[in-house]
């Protein structure tokens, strides 16, 4: 099924953003249901017609092109250069992703031309993250535009295509045209937020929230953003409190589902009596926070690094949580945050409950009509310790 607001593709490209559509007067993030007033007034110029299943409470999923350029090192075009100079000027190979697609190696770099191009109004800007498939894969996908200096932004009036720098880390995996590694957020911003970077909620504001719907099971420990700690007792979630990559593995096709034994890519970590996890440089784990959280219907979160000066190691390469991320009808939080960890040049030893990253809060600028796990899409509603969507369990 598709989704076109204004017809084909050519249509939507000929509208103009100042086209009649209805924003309402409140600022932030943006719901599915402006998503598609976007859609409408030409703003999001897709290639082809949008999906079904594209457009999240909160985000818009984008898709990869036909063609993904092989380079030499990851690299931003800068103020003044286009993607498309950049690639001509480091002779990358192109690689066609038509019919059954192609196979992208770990330890590569990849940028591939986006189906989605965009024609923003100056009040509306993007922020982009991997999709949390993506990140459960080790698939480090970064977002880039046309005359930029930083990676996973979108500035506001911006006019121009949009493109995914890809780099396997632990499998090498297969990917097709349409295959969607990343999504887009957009935010809304009156006039005087046009040079605003940081829109997270204060700790007041959260533990007011709290009081009135609960973010987290139990009291919320709060310093700019919501406090997680690591799951190692082996009481909660289980016995088993993580997953570590194997090294060589079979190829992952991207938009299979339940298709690949668990066992044939990963290893189970087991609770130590200590209750701690030595992990090694360059190893790729999949962990479990100790808190259950919930994201209310008004709300969005982002979980971001601690400070480095706390450890030797990265959190989370996908980090967005939708608008009723973790609701249950008992009105406790139901979902756990799964972390992507990867430690740096050391081996660093977790303890249990040591602080391993934060959520911080934003304001939609409305509640979505659809919230998270009310969609087929909602792969992760009500998780524990658990691998992406591909794997199964027990095999």
């Amino acid at each position: 099924m598709s989704i076109s607001g204004t017809g084909a593709a050519s249509a939507v490209r000929s509208l103009s953003p100042d086209a009649p559509g209805d924003f309402g007067a409140r600022y932030g993030l943006l719901s599915r249901e402006k998503i598609q007033v976007m859609l409408n007034r030409g703003m999001i110029r897709p290639e082809t017609d949008l999906l079904d299943g594209q457009m999240q409470p909160a985000s818009l999923d984008l898709r990869l092109g036909a063609k993904a350029y092989r380079v030499r090192a990851s690299f931003l075009p800068g103020r003044d250069r286009t993607v498309a100079q950049q690639l001509v000027e480091l002779s990358s190979d192109e690689i066609s992703l038509e019919g059954d697609g192609a196979v992208l190696e770990r330890g590569c770099v990849y940028v591939v031309p986006l189906l989605e191009a965009l024609r923003l109004q100056d009040s509306i800007s993007g922020v982009a993250n991997p999709k949390s498939s993506t990140g459960r894969l080790d698939i480090f996908t970064r977002l880039i535009t046309d005359q930029t200096e930083v990676f996973d932004r979108v500035a506001g009036g911006y006019e121009g295509p949009l493109y995914a720098e890809v780099s396997p880390r632990s499998f090498s995996v297969r990917v097709r045209k349409g295959s969607r590694l990343n999504q887009l957020r957009f935010r809304r911003r009156h006039s005087q937020q046009f040079h605003v970077n940081d829109f997270a909620l204060s700790d007041r504001d959260l533990r007011d929230i709290h009081e009135k719907t609960a973010i987290v099971d139990g009291d919320p420990q709060l310093r700019d953003g919501l406090i997680l700690r690591i799951a190692l007792s082996g009481e909660s979630p289980g016995p088993v409190i993580g997953y570590r990559a194997q090294k060589h593995t079979g190829v992952i096709d991207v938009d299979r589902v339940g298709a690949y034994p668990a066992s044939e890519f990963w290893d189970e970590i087991r609770a130590r009596k200590d209750r701690r996890l030595i992990l090694d440089p360059g190893e790729f784990y999949i962990l479990a926070s100790q808190e259950r959280c919930h994201i209310p219907p008004d709300l969005a979160a982002e979980m971001v690094a601690i400070d480095p000066a706390m450890g030797e190691f990265r959190v989370h390469y996908a980090g967005f949580f939708d608008p009723g991320f973790g609701w249950t009808k008992q009105g406790v939080p139901g979902s756990r945050a799964v972390l992507e960890v990867r430690s740096h040049e050391v081996p660093f030893v977790l303890e249990h409950e040591q602080i391993i990253g934060r959520l911080v809060f934003e304001k939609m600028a409305e509640e979505p009509e659809v919230l998270y796990g009310q969609t087929p899409t909602s792969n992760y509603q009500g998780q524990s310790l658990k691998l992406s969507k591909h794997f199964i369990m027990g095999e």
